[in-house]
């Protein structure tokens, strides 16, 4: 049944289980969920305001692409010296900045930055917590330091950042006599949203990260039902599968609090329960292509349909053992459809981003995808 992401966003709030999963392909509308979520569980937020709030006085604790947004660079432009990674100061924050500082966990934040990217790499708080430096130690004389990492370490830190707090929310929140607790600051949690904190590992760390993740969850005390519920959305079929197994989501082939995100043509939404075997393994290759077949034969095709057919293209790619996707194309026009797809499927300018397709654009998606069933082991 077709849905709103807000009517979605209520299903995952009335749900009694620990551990909703959901996956969704890229342009799907995680994000969007995830928000919407948000507002519906802390309506009193300012709609307007992005990012996580005050968790001393909220319901839910999310992390997403507005996480990583509240963390900024100064590249020192003019002296090319200081470059340092700048934290958003707002009411979530300043509270996060000084709880971080009054528990002396930047050692666990470097540990755990260090595991998911490079251990040569050395972040370093300043005295209050609200800028941090990188140098990269190479065993001798030769160190660089205020060095600009990575857009994918960067994404890593700031889910150290994130995941240290939430050992802590965990440990605090597992003294179950409210007054014994050593802090009042998570009382009022009820939620952790969690979306895609992956998107710029490998797959060794990808595993290592959900694993950690699954075993914090085991960890959070659901005594009678009673406790943190945990939602989790991601793209990335390896993670959701790590995660589905390590927290054994597929008890008794019951429905078990894993779901598929869909996106219809008409702007809705279904949230499709997936049951038992079904978690395994999602037919990738299948489920992209039903989606293409479906679009291209109602002429439907929009402009996130690139991405899915790049997808597509990429998943095959591997498969086969192609060292680039790009070597699938027609041979004629490589050069010309690589650059379409690659175009339109990562296009970051608002005005590029119309949902609508011009005929011949449609028809370039309906060319590549025949192509690609045609010539590549697809069953037909």
């Amino acid at each position: 049944m077709s849905q709103t992401l807000t009517e979605i966003a209520e299903l995952l709030k009335v749900s009694i289980k620990k551990v909703q999963l959901i996956y969704a392909f890229n342009g799907t509308g995680k994000m969007r969920l995830s928000r919407n979520f948000r507002l519906l569980i802390d309506p009193k937020v300012d709609p307007e305001m992005e990012g996580p709030t005050d968790f001393s006085n909220s319901k839910v604790l999310y992390y997403n692409a507005f996480t990583e947004d509240l963390f900024y660079w100064d590249n020192d432009l003019e002296e090319d010296k200081e470059r340092q990674l700048n934290i958003q100061p707002n009411s979530f924050t300043n509270r996060l900045l000084t709880f971080l500082q009054n528990q002396g966990l930047d050692g666990q934040i470097v540990h755990r930055f260090q595991q998911y990217s490079n251990p040569n790499i050395t972040p370093y708080f300043n005295t209050d917590f609200s800028k941090v430096f990188f140098s990269l130690e190479s065993g001798g004389n030769d160190s660089l330091n205020n060095i600009k990492i990575s857009k994918g370490e960067e994404s890593s830190f700031v889910w150290s950042v994130f995941y240290s707090l939430l050992e802590q929310v965990i440990s605090v929140r597992n003294i179950l006599e409210v007054d014994d607790r050593e802090t009042q600051e998570f009382n009022q949690l009820e939620y952790v949203f969690i979306d895609d904190p992956v998107s710029s590992l490998d797959d060794n760390h990808l595993i290592e990260l959900a694993v950690n993740l699954a075993e914090l969850i085991k960890l959070s005390d659901f005594t009678y039902g009673k406790g943190l519920k945990f939602i989790i959305s991601t793209h990335n079929p390896l993670f959701y599968n790590v995660l589905h197994n390590e927290l054994d989501l597929n008890k008794g082939n019951k429905k078990e609090g894993c779901y598929l995100l869909e996106r219809f043509d008409d702007g809705l939404f279904n949230l499709n329960v997936k049951y038992g075997d079904s978690n395994r393994s999602f037919s990738y290759h299948l489920y992209l292509r039903q989606i293409l077949e479906a679009a291209i034969a109602a002429n439907n095709v929009e402009h996130y349909h690139f991405t899915l057919l790049r997808n597509l293209y990429e998943k095959t790619a591997s498969f086969l053992g192609y060292q680039k996707w790009s070597e699938l194309l027609p041979g004629d026009k490589t050069a010309y459809l690589n650059r379409i797809i690659q175009h339109t499927s990562h296009s970051s300018l608002s005005n590029e981003m119309i949902s609508q397709l011009s005929a011949p654009e449609k028809k370039t998606v309906e060319l590549l995808f025949n192509h690609l069933i045609a010539n590549y082991g697809y069953w037909k």
